[in-house]
């Protein structure tokens, strides 16, 4: 089957950034200069640039999302190893979350598998960051989800959930490579949204904001967003609009 196979970020200084993925977030060498968690999930390439990177809101791209078990082991590690992590908070009926800024000023969401107050009782394994990290989500934007989202369907991908945020002006789209369906039928259905942050895969995440009238991209030679690529077999696979590309 496809997968989410690279998530390329361009970057100052490669090697530092490799190295907090590694050493804080517990991510490992996946090879070709590529760090991540584990085979089912997508890796992450940081290739040199010139900087700095000033993220924007109409960026394509956003942010990654790691699922964690315990969201407050979780920031209490990475206090521990001198990292600045906000508050877990349950956002509104999305999600149980916390946000790390990276050392060059990329966003790492953290993101509980439930939402505050539905954790069952049981321990984690404390050596792992949260208990048990996965690469849950890679969030791109778009200013009209009706103009890309019949290429993610091409490329065998199942729609997951979505999720309206009206007060904030943007609803949210979640695709996977997988066999797997939701718990209910309806997408939209708030009980599906734990269960996705609880898949042992990465998921594609779009952010449609309603108000936007296009995306922007970072300049080749300037830090941002780099693409990102799929494993697939079918060669064509690309789409301009989110910047991803086919891999055999």
């Amino acid at each position: 089957m496809a997968k989410l196979h690279t998530l390329t970020l361009r970057v100052i200084d490669p090697r530092a950034q490799r190295q907090f993925y590694c050493d804080v977030l517990g991510m490992s060498d996946q090879g070709d200069g590529r760090v991540g968690f584990s085979q089912n999930e997508i890796a992450i390439k940081f290739v040199k640039a010139a900087g700095p990177y000033t993220p924007q809101p109409s960026d394509n791209y956003w942010k990654i999302a790691l699922s964690v078990p315990n969201i407050e082991l979780a920031c209490d590690q990475l206090q521990s190893a001198g990292v600045t992590c906000t508050d877990p908070k349950q956002f509104r009926d999305i999600g149980y979350l916390a946000h790390v800024t990276d050392p060059e000023g990329f966003t790492v969401e953290l993101i509980e598998h439930w939402f505050k107050g539905d954790r069952p009782d049981g321990s984690h394994d404390t050596s792992q960051l949260g208990g048990g990290p996965c690469l849950n989500l890679v969030t791109l934007r778009t200013a009209d989800i009706s103009l890309i989202e019949p290429e993610i369907l091409s490329w065998g991908m199942t729609p997951l959930s979505v999720q309206t945020v009206e007060p904030y002006g943007f609803t949210l789209y979640f695709y996977a490579f997988t066999d797997e369906n939701p718990p209910n039928p309806d997408l939209n259905a708030i009980e599906n949204r734990p269960w996705l942050y609880q898949r042992p895969y990465s998921v594609l995440e779009i952010q449609h904001v309603h108000d936007l009238s296009a995306v922007t991209f970072s300049a080749q030679e300037s830090c941002g967003y780099g693409g990102l690529t799929i494993s697939s077999a079918k060669a064509e696979t690309y789409c301009p609009g989110l910047d991803v590309t086919g891999k055999k």
